[in-house]
């Protein structure tokens, strides 16, 4: 085969990669101009395009516009009820169709404007091409790109060489977008920014309706507000209400506050947020967590509440806490000022678990500024192997940890014994406990007191007498959960070898051992086991001083005088 041969099939070769190169890019180019949209159906119209005016009318007979005729000086179109102007045109009645130049500017009604630099329009497909400087005006809502085309028979625009859109009070930008006259609803693709004085609002894509606001997020969206941020990737937001409906598991983040939710809805000017199901709170300042599927906060006046297996979590110290309630609520007082302090109450069913210490109690106040913690109705805690029950009790922490207890009303201590089967017991009216890093060291107890302590063999930890007390206050030292030392002012007592411990003596009037209802994990806080029926406490009625009602009071009828 000769060199020119192989020459010239290589050149043809060649030149049928460069074909299907040029084809390619051409497809490329095509598929640029369509609508990012789904394509839709046309109807084709006969109605023809019409002259309306232009100062000078010519032909070119040897250009490349052969076809067409030359217009310039004030040209003036009209199809369809539309109206288009310009400098200068190129109209082609074969085709029902035309270029404009210079100052091209269409009107149909009196809503809709559309102005460019460069424009062609088929009035067989009612299909407008308008390019550089475009803008698009319908009614309060202007539309700026470089290429646009406006569809006639859908009322629609659409640009794909980046587009800004500006109403009232938003300014929308995006790579590619569809805006519908008829329906106001726009539809913008890749970056999209929707701006307001007050947020900011980025996502890929963004279904947004002009005449009501109402932004509807469809992927993956980040909204800035002030000191908020909200993260979604489904919802709705009211540009004008600046309220937001957020879906697929959003989070709103406001300073050290995160907010998490299956749904979501936030009110930035009422500034509440509502979260539904699998919801999570947490406030990193004072690293504590709530979990429920129910919660509601108002951020200005800092009241909240949750329900719905509500769990809070306070994670600020080496051991965190667990606790569980049918509702809990929390109320701020003091908020402008730097001594802001909360009262959060959990009432129904209240079960708590930390390491070193678990209680259980019908209600429970928490407030923030004393650190107090205050237990009602049936209240029980445990701390290692000891019960303090009694008709309300108090608990005071110090760096989030228990620093004292306050027993009030039939009070009652008791320790469970290392062999299991005897228990030291400490009974009275009121009782105080005090701890050091977490275990008692002192207890306090006054009116009515009666202890049983049994006592333990040095040498072996076996028990070999129990002393028995009867007084009006006592005062009892331990160190490391061991008796130190006993005060007790005049009383009544015995001490008897282990051997020989009457049977009334074993456990005092009122004694119960509520190891089965103790929260033994985190998770058992959601297993509620109420005390055995007769064990539950038993109100003592205090005499009250008389009180005379008015209503009681009768009058007297004065004595008819004889």
């Amino acid at each position: 085969m000769s060199t020119g041969s192989l020459t010239s099939k290589y050149v043809c070769g060649h030149r049928i990669i460069i074909l299907m190169v040029l084809c390619l890019f051409g497809l490329c180019l095509a598929s640029s101009r369509q609508a990012p949209g789904k394509k839709r159906p046309r109807k084709k119209t006969d109605e023809r395009v019409y002259l309306v005016h232009a100062d000078k009318l010519t032909y070119d007979q040897y250009g490349r516009n052969r076809d067409a005729q030359v217009l310039n000086g004030k040209v003036h179109f009209r199809h369809k009820g539309a109206t288009l102007t310009c400098d200068s045109a190129y109209f082609f009645e074969a085709s029902n169709s035309f270029e404009a130049f210079g100052h091209v500017r269409m009107r149909q009604g009196d809503t809709i404007t559309l102005t460019s630099e460069y424009a062609f329009y088929d009035g067989n497909d009612q299909m407008a091409h308008a390019r550089r400087n475009v803008v698009l005006t319908h009614r309060q809502t202007k539309l700026y790109t470089d290429s646009l085309d406006f569809d006639r028979l859908y009322n629609m625009g659409y640009f794909f060489e980046g587009g800004k859109m500006v109403d009232k009070k938003n300014v929308l930008t995006s790579d590619w977008g569809e805006y519908y006259t008829d329906t106001h609803e726009a539809v913008f693709n890749y970056n999209v920014h929707l701006k307001n004085p007050k947020f900011l609002l980025t996502t890929d894509t963004l279904h947004y309706n002009t005449r009501s606001a109402l932004a509807h997020i469809v992927g993956p969206s980040k909204i800035t507000s002030g000191e908020s941020v909200i993260n979604t990737s489904e919802g709705y937001y009211d540009t004008n209400k600046e309220q937001a409906q957020l879906f697929g598991r959003s989070t709103l983040v406001n300073k050290q506050k995160k907010l998490t939710g299956d749904s979501l809805y936030y009110d930035e000017k009422r500034g509440i947020s509502e979260g539904f199901r699998n919801v999570v709170y947490e406030d990193t300042e004072n690293k504590n967590k709530l979990y429920c599927d129910r919660f509601w906060y108002n951020e200005k006046t800092g009241e909240a509440y949750a329900t719905q297996r509500a769990k809070l979590v306070d994670y600020s110290q080496k051991d965190t806490l667990y606790m569980h309630a049918d509702t809990l609520k929390m109320y701020t007082y003091d908020m402008d000022t730097d001594s802001t302090w909360r009262t959060i109450h959990c009432f129904n069913k209240v079960r708590a678990y930390r390491v070193d210490m678990q209680a259980v109690c019908d209600s429970l106040v928490y407030n923030t500024k004393d650190s107090l913690m205050t237990m009602y109705k049936d209240p029980i805690t445990w701390n290692v192997n000891r019960q303090l029950l009694g008709e309300v009790i108090k608990v005071y922490m110090a760096d989030s940890t228990i620093s004292r207890a306050h027993v009030i009303g039939q009070a009652m201590s008791i320790e469970q014994v290392d062999d299991k089967e005897h228990f030291n017991q400490l009974s009275s009216k009121e009782m105080l406990a005090y701890f050091v890093d977490g275990e008692i060291s002192r207890s306090e107890a006054q009116g009515n007191v009666v202890s049983a302590y049994y006592f333990e063999d040095d040498k072996d930890s076996s028990l070999i007498s129990m002393n028995y007390i009867e007084t009006a206050e006592m005062k009892m030292f331990l160190k490391q959960r061991k008796l130190q030392r006993l005060w007790a002012p005049k009383s009544d007592g015995v001490s008897y070898p282990i051997t020989q411990i009457p049977p009334n003596r074993f456990k005092l009037p009122g004694f119960a051992w509520f190891d089965y209802i103790r929260p033994v994990d985190k998770d058992d806080i959601f297993v509620w086991r109420g005390k055995d029926k007769g064990k539950e406490i038993k109100p003592i009625n205090r005499h009250q001083a008389p009180l005379q009602k008015l209503s009681e009071l009768k009058e007297t009828p004065p004595t008819p005088s004889p």
